[in-house]
């Protein structure tokens, strides 16, 4: 219920939220809720699934949208890990861990099909990444201001070094994912295009993020599978 779940025969040594940022992707989002249970519970964590929707037919802001999605699922539980999950990618590998690094804000999708198992570009953050609420927090968490362009990733790179920290990568033996590509469903334009950014990181990034987060949480609501949080 909920998504959520815990091991019934053991005490889980860690605690994930798993948020994902959406809109009008079902065929998607059946897929990866399929696999992904199964796949977590095999590595006995403690975890739950948070769907982030998005109202309207305005441009889609995915991390505004996971912003929202870790200010509303640290209300629930003293996370570990916040795991932020595009609803399109589907990890291959069991020894892929859904936890943290204690350190560093960690990259999980370091070989994906669609680029022959390569980064797309030395800096490429998107697709799964994980980061500790204190990781999330020290960056001032991500820019609210990307409307449509999908070129937060490359703002979230800058934003981790000038924190002080730096981007550790599941090595891409075990960071193996499919992209579900469902050709009806591709109005939200894939956020791992490079584009040239219009926002000056070093400027705003202490200024525009988790501190300046403003949104209306239309509703909150568990699912089967699921806790669905719609915000305008």
């Amino acid at each position: 219920s909920g998504g959520h779940y815990r091991p019934p025969h053991c005490f889980a040594r860690y605690k994930s939220a798993i948020l994902v940022a959406y809109r009008n992707q079902e065929k998607s989002l059946r897929h990866l809720l399929y696999y992904i249970h199964p796949f977590l519970q095999r590595q006995q964590l403690t975890y739950t699934i948070y769907l982030i929707q998005q109202v309207g037919t305005g441009s889609f802001n995915r991390a505004k949208l996971l912003n929202v999605g870790v200010r509303e699922a640290m209300k629930d539980e003293t996370w570990d890990c916040l795991v932020l999950h595009d609803v399109d990618l589907v990890p291959e590998n069991d020894y892929n861990l859904y936890i943290c690094d204690e350190y560093y804000p960690k990259h999980m999708a370091s070989a994906m099909d669609k680029f022959q198992y390569t980064l797309p570009y030395k800096s490429f953050f998107g697709g799964v990444s994980a980061l500790t609420p204190d990781h999330y927090m020290k960056m001032n968490g991500f820019p609210n201001t990307y409307w449509g362009d999908g070129g937060e990733n490359d703002d979230i790179a800058t934003r981790i070094h000038l924190a002080g920290m730096k981007i550790v990568r599941t090595s891409p033996h075990l960071g193996r994912y499919r992209v579900m590509d469902y050709s009806e469903e591709t109005e939200i334009q894939e956020p791992w295009r490079r584009l040239p950014s219009r926002h000056n990181t070093r400027k705003t990034w202490k200024a525009d993020g988790m501190n300046t987060l403003q949104f209306r949480l239309l509703s909150r609501t568990k699912h089967p599978l699921y806790t669905k949080i719609t915000v305008d």
